[in-house]
């Protein structure tokens, strides 16, 4: 009886600490890498040299601040000019523009408030047909892969567990997937808990 008691404490307490201690790690280092950013201004300009000591998350808030005034200043005539010389600039680099290319590609269609790219979660079969898994509806095939598809296609990403930043890209029939009335958040939480934290049904 004690020996289950202990048991269920030691399980408790886990219970309350796992979490607490992921999400530490996760913030200390999405705020390191932030602080990384301050390497970026000149020495006289750092906290340490204005401060005489370091300040642990600061780089958060300089980034943020940074991405703020560029949105500002992207969005009027002049800024839109830099915008467009900044990347003129960037696509005459070899091997540069390619990559550049491709990535702000990816984030024009994922930011785009007009895009269906991570707007849908579907139920679809993977890696066989008697399994089924989560995916997100990313688009629709293009290009020369267009022309050897007969029927109705769409782009489906399918991402791996508990780490949904690295998955797979399908594209299937339409018809063999189903949309799921879940949030993208829902369904993200669901797959990198593996399937502990279920969605809330919807009352309909």
């Amino acid at each position: 009886m004690r020996k289950q008691l202990i048991r269920r404490y030691f399980i408790t307490g886990l219970l309350i600490w796992v979490p607490v201690a992921i999400t530490t790690w996760v913030v200390s280092l999405i705020a390191g890498t932030a602080d990384r950013t301050l390497l970026l201004l000149p020495e006289s300009l750092r906290p340490h040299a204005l401060l005489g000591y370091d300040i642990p998350g600061i780089g958060i808030a300089v980034t943020l601040l940074v991405i703020f005034i560029t949105g500002v200043l992207a969005a009027n005539f002049i800024g839109q000019r830099l915008v467009r010389w900044w990347e003129s600039l960037l696509n005459r680099i070899p091997v540069v523009n390619k990559i550049y290319g491709a990535v702000k590609q990816v984030s024009d269609t994922l930011f785009s408030s007009s895009g269906e790219a991570f707007r849908k979660a579907l139920l679809v079969r993977y890696p066989h047909h008697d399994s089924w898994t989560i995916g997100f509806l990313t688009g629709t095939p293009g290009g020369d892969v267009a022309n050897h598809l007969t029927g109705d296609y769409i782009s489906v990403y399918v991402p791996t567990t508990p780490n949904p930043t690295s998955g797979f890209f399908l594209m299937m029939r339409r018809s063999d997937v189903i949309e799921l009335d879940m949030d993208v958040d829902e369904a993200l939480k669901y797959i990198i808990s593996m399937g502990v934290v279920a969605p809330t049904p919807r009352i309909r």
